[in-house]
């Protein structure tokens, strides 16, 4: 115990000695602990003999040649001579022994705590806020850690330059304290990597020339460019070492991680987990994204913009960065042919989501990873129209898996020079523009990729680049295929010069090279970057100095895009911010000055309750009464063959005034009829028809309806889009229609009238029908003959010259018809002949065909005139009729086919009647709401059938809310994490 205080009190007695064992300038010798002040006699009495070189050279050893410690300074008294040698022997080669070790003690200790410092500065950034996974530790585990201040120990550690003035003169000690020396000297991991450190060759040139002697000649004194490699190999090999460290350490984190995370996701005690910082960032950018403000609100807020020529290896970096093979390719072919944004974020499983879809794609299965190329793929294809070759809209995917840096990056369709067969003549223009949108946004992270295995000159992008951010104070700039450019330039210096920026005249924040391939399309993520690692550590690139180890690998490169991306983020968010409140606030004042009583539905609101009301419409339409169905059907059907049952059945039969006659003619015009010889004019055909457009015009009928019923005008467009499209999928059930012709060819062969009410029943349609044929056919007569003398004078009208000469070959045909009243239907030529030589008597010019035309109208209000009062006579007649007696006079032949064909329409009626309530109808409601649902699911179809100032003003206002909300929440979220 007493010699390891006597040596430990040696050790602190070291700051009071020169590095040359002497004392320092103003320290009392009598300070100095016993061993000490003998250690610094003996040392100057060795000095006095020797040479300095010699003795700088052998001050290790000179330890061993101490003088005898008396034993005295032990015991406090005299002793033998032979027992102080001994105790001093003990004494001098502890002290040895701990003297040639206080460097390497001193070195690991203040190594350790600087090592320990930066090391929990580091991890502290990295690890997650565990504060929401409390409940999964027990409270006194938090408890105990709660008392632990961590910010307390970490200020307790030292830092650089307290560590600076700790240290002895490392340089002296040669080739054993390298690895101290290139520790301290080196950028820890932890720093960006878009700050490019000073190389630190002058320093260890300096260091390594002081740590040479001048003086001694046994030595060969090295060179200095063999000095500057000796120091840059060092400095490589520390690197590298501990790359390899952090690398180990990174994936053990990561699997620690994911272990946190997968117990968060199996969701103990059905605790929700709030969203992570990157996916309510993305979530503000889907919204933005189909956001069309009209109040100058732009889009301003921070993604990474992925640009680069055409196979410059763009989708290979933001493959490298995900650390997943989730794009489709092509040799040479375009196949970004839209943007695609991706939202980059940590999770426990390895998996990509569509921000429209709820399958997750494991993209540790290839299956997997096949099936979401070919969806991208589809994708892309689905959003380009006819014509055209690229397309503007944006497909929203999000990957999440261990260890992933959190951003928003935005893959654009590769710039082209020359358009080839089969694009657009616009593609390039296209491809051009939408670059520029994306770049022209001043918060606009831009990732130019340029291609390092063909000539720089070919570049089209970096132009572009340099217009949109001519500062380079947003733009990184990637070089890629960095190994086939070693391999194919003879002048790697080449490579220098794009890295530091002298080559292109574009600037920018930060440059990096990377290699993203092996030329293999089938080869892993995993492999391509051991095969960057391994390529790195190799190439003479790093090796010669003319790249640094931070400007190399995708992994880096990450680590910088992410960096730079959240300070972007931190510094624009709450401006943008301010900005969607003050347009909330003016979207908001015109709402209330222009629909101040309306509430504010957006597009989809809108649809929602147009549906319901059309609904509502459609089930009133199946509520409808039988007896408004048949009335109607039966009053439609007898419009659509009243003219043939009048005009081809009716007339003629009544016209030949014989009764066997009539019924025989009645007889044969109706099985005709029904028989379809004339298929156009076939009843059933006819039927069908009818029943067919009273079904749409009741539906039209009660869509019309609710328009009065306080609805607004904004869903008409609706409605009459769906009402038709509706129709034009319903389908008539056409088998009903062979069971019909046979009930309706029954119903006219039956004669049989049983009681009285239908004789009266019949009699009063064959008035109507009569009247309604009598008032048409005066109405002609009218338009023939012009007006009367009372029209005449009370309307000063006259008479045109055909309307004269037809006025008086009516008059003159009455007088005909007065003389014979049972005249047949046809007059004779001889009678045409004496009517036109009255008429040219009175100096009338008739043609014969003119006076056949008048009587054939005089003669068809003659007969309907004597069938009008036929009818009447036929009242009583049902007694006649019953009994089957004959009387001339009560020939009620007529009465009997009116009643055979209203019977026939009364059957008829109905059939069709519980064919549309039991079958038509429902199939008809199916159809619209099949309709609307896929007008629902059609976003273009409802823009353009609900529209108007107040739709789109509650549009965008709903998403302005939106907007605001989410980055309100966004900003909470931010400062949080700070």
């Amino acid at each position: 115990m007493l010699r390891a205080g006597n040596a430990v009190a040696c050790l602190a007695c070291r700051s009071l000695l020169s590095p040359r064992m002497g004392l320092r300038v103003g320290v009392p010798i009598q300070k100095l602990h016993p061993l000490s002040r003998a250690i610094h006699h003996r040392y100057t009495n060795a000095n006095s003999q020797r040479t300095p070189h010699r003795t700088a050279a052998r001050h290790f050893t000179s330890l061993s040649r101490l003088p005898p410690r008396s034993y005295k300074y032990r015991y406090g008294g005299q002793g033998g001579h032979g027992y102080q040698q001994h105790r001093t022997f003990w004494a001098v080669r502890l002290a040895s022994r701990l003297l040639k070790l206080r460097y390497l003690l001193l070195g690991s200790a203040v190594g350790g705590g600087y090592t320990a410092k930066k090391t929990y500065e580091e991890w502290k950034d990295m690890l997650p806020d565990l504060s929401e996974y409390q409940w999964v530790v027990p409270d006194f585990v938090w408890e105990l850690t709660e008392q632990i201040d961590l910010e307390k120990l970490a200020r307790a550690l030292p830092d650089a330059e307290e560590l600076a003035k700790l240290m002895p003169d490392l340089e002296k000690f040669g080739e054993n304290f390298t690895f101290l020396k290139g520790l301290l000297s080196t950028e820890t991991p932890g720093e960006s990597a878009l700050k490019a450190p000073e190389a630190p060759v002058a320093a260890a040139t300096a260091a390594s020339t002081a740590a040479s002697p001048d003086n001694d000649k046994q030595y060969k004194k090295p060179s200095d460019k063999e000095k500057i490699d000796q120091l840059q190999e060092d400095l490589l090999r520390t690197q590298l070492k501990y790359q390899r460290m952090l690398e180990r350490l990174e994936k053990e984190n990561k699997e620690l991680r994911k272990v946190v995370l997968q117990k968060d996701d199996k969701g103990i005690h059905q605790r929700k987990v709030k969203k992570s910082l990157i996916d309510l960032y993305s979530e503000v950018l889907d919204i933005l994204s189909d956001y069309d403000s009209n109040y100058n609100t732009q889009d301003h807020l921070p993604r990474v913009v992925v640009v680069g020529d055409q196979s410059a290896g763009k989708t290979s970096v933001l493959e490298m960065i995900a650390q997943a093979r989730i794009f489709p390719r092509g040799s040479g072919e375009m196949m970004t042919r839209s943007p695609v944004k991706v939202t980059l974020s940590e999770g426990p499983h390895h998996v990509a989501m569509f921000k429209d879809s709820g399958r997750e794609f494991d993209l540790t299965k290839e299956e997997d990873l096949a099936a979401l190329r070919h969806e991208i793929e589809l994708r892309m294809r689905k959003s380009v129209k006819d014509g055209q070759t690229v397309s503007t809209e944006t497909i929203s995917l999000s990957v999440k898996g261990p260890g992933i840096q959190r951003m928003v990056l935005v893959d654009l369709p590769g710039v082209i020079s020359t358009v080839t067969a089969g694009m657009a003549a616009d593609t390039k223009e296209t491809i051009f523009s939408i670059s520029r949108a994306y770049m022209q946004n001043p918060n606009a992270i831009i990732l130019c990729i340029q291609d390092g295995s063909v000539d720089a000159e070919r570049s089209i992008v970096t132009d572009l680049v340099s217009q949109m951010d001519p500062q380079g104070k947003r733009t990184i700039f990637v070089l890629t295929k960095v190994d086939l450019a070693e391999k194919n330039l003879s002048s790697p210096s080449r490579i220098q010069q794009i890295v530091e920026g002298k080559l292109f005249p574009m600037k920018a924040l930060g440059y990096f090279a990377v290699v993203t391939g092996k030329g293999s399309a089938g080869e892993s993520i995993d492999s391509i970057k051991d095969y960057e690692e391994d390529f790195f550590q190799g190439s003479r690139l790093l090796r010669d100095g003319m790249l640094k180890a931070h400007q190399v690998t995708t992994k880096n490169l990450s680590l910088a895009v992410s960096d730079c991306f959240w300070k972007m983020v931190r510094e624009s968010v709450e401006q943008q911010a301010d900005a969607f409140k003050a347009s909330r606030f003016n979207l908001e004042t015109e709402w209330k000055n222009n629909y101040p009583r309306l509430r504010e539905l957006d597009r989809n609101e809108l649809f929602e309750k147009a549906k319901n009301e059309i609904l509502d419409e459609v089930i009133s339409l199946s509520q409808v009464t039988p007896k408004h169905w048949e009335s109607i059907l039966q009053k439609k059907l007898w419009e659509r063959v009243s003219t043939h049952v009048i005009e081809n059945i009716y007339l003629p039969a009544a016209q030949t005034m014989d009764s066997g006659t009539f019924n025989t003619t009645v007889d044969i015009k109706l099985k005709q009829w029904t028989d379809k010889q004339l298929p156009h004019k076939a009843l059933e055909v006819i039927s069908s028809e009818v029943a067919w457009e009273t079904l749409q015009e009741e539906f039209a009928r009660f869509m019309a309806e609710y328009k009065g019923k306080d609805q607004d005008d904004i869903f008409d467009k609706l409605k009459e889009a769906v009402k038709d499209e509706s129709i034009k999928r319903h389908k008539w059930n056409e088998r009903a229609m062979d069971s019909l012709r046979v009930i309706q060819h029954n119903a006219l062969e039956d004669r049989s009238i049983t009681d009285k009410p239908q004789w009266d029943a019949a009699i009063q349609f064959m008035e109507e029908t009569l009247q309604s044929r009598l008032k048409d056919t005066e109405s002609v007569i009218h338009d023939m003959v012009g007006p009367d003398w009372k029209e005449r004078w009370m309307h000063w009208t006259n008479r045109t010259g055909d309307q004269h000469i037809r006025n008086e070959t009516k008059n003159e045909l009455e007088r005909l018809l007065k003389l014979q009243e049972d005249h047949t239907a046809y007059l004779a030529n001889d009678e045409v002949t004496t009517v036109r030589k009255n008429l040219e008597s009175r100096g009338v010019d008739v043609d014969p065909v003119l006076i056949k035309d008048t009587w054939h109208q005089l003669y068809r209000r003659h007969f309907l005139q004597k069938a009008l009062a036929h009818c009447n006579l036929c009242r009583r007649g049902f007694y006649y009729y019953q009994r089957h007696f004959v009387d001339s006079e009560l020939e009620c032949n007529d009465i009997v086919l009116f009643w055979r064909i209203q019977r026939m329409l009364v059957i008829t009626g109905n059939t069709l009647r519980q064919q549309l309530t039991n079958t038509e109808v429902r199939r008809l409601e199916k159809n619209v709401k099949e309709v609307l649902e896929d007008f629902g699911e059609d976003t273009e179809k409802k823009t353009q059938l609900i529209t108007g100032r107040r739709v789109q003003l509650a549009e965008d206002l709903k998403k302005v809310r939106e907007i605001q909300e989410k980055l309100e929440a966004f900003i909470e979220a931010l400062h949080k994490e700070k």
